[in-house]
């Protein structure tokens, strides 16, 4: 094999790869007594300031569907396509985290649980002029008691 083809089998795939402009973090929001909502709060950190994540559509949380630990409670998605014009569209506060409704399942097991789930949001840079959906996975420590 010669070497410029070695070169290209192991750079090629990090080219491809889309630059991440986001870091997520999830956390479980329990009730603050029986019966209260419980969330998932989801905080993004933008790496460039002139990235923003869009009101419209909201961002979604997907749960892993193999996981038996939280029930999805968030309303359907309101039908409206993404804002594809970065000069347009309405971006979230990333100061403050943005919170997804959820429930313990009924037959959560006990103990301390790690759930896994995808955030899906759309994100417009203002400097470049384009828009793109996003997910990036995350996983969510909780203790069932």
């Amino acid at each position: 094999m010669t070497p410029g083809l070695v070169w290209a089998l192991v750079v090629s795939p990090l080219l491809l790869a889309a630059p991440q402009h986001f870091t997520l973090t999830a956390a479980y929001e329990p009730g603050a007594a029986a019966g209260q909502e419980t969330a998932v709060a989801v905080t993004f950190e933008g790496t460039d300031p002139l990235i923003h994540i869009n009101e419209e559509p909201a961002p979604r949380l997907k749960l892993d569907p193999l996981q038996a630990v939280l029930v999805d409670k968030q309303k359907a998605p309101s039908g409206k396509g993404p804002e594809m014009d970065p000069e347009k569209a309405r971006t979230l506060d990333l100061e403050k985290p943005v919170r997804f409704p959820v429930a313990l399942a009924p037959s959560a097991p006990k103990g301390p649980q790690v759930v896994k789930a995808t955030v899906i949001y759309f994100y417009c840079s203002s400097r470049e002029g384009w828009c793109r959906r996003g997910s990036t996975e995350v996983e969510i420590p909780l203790t069932v008691r």
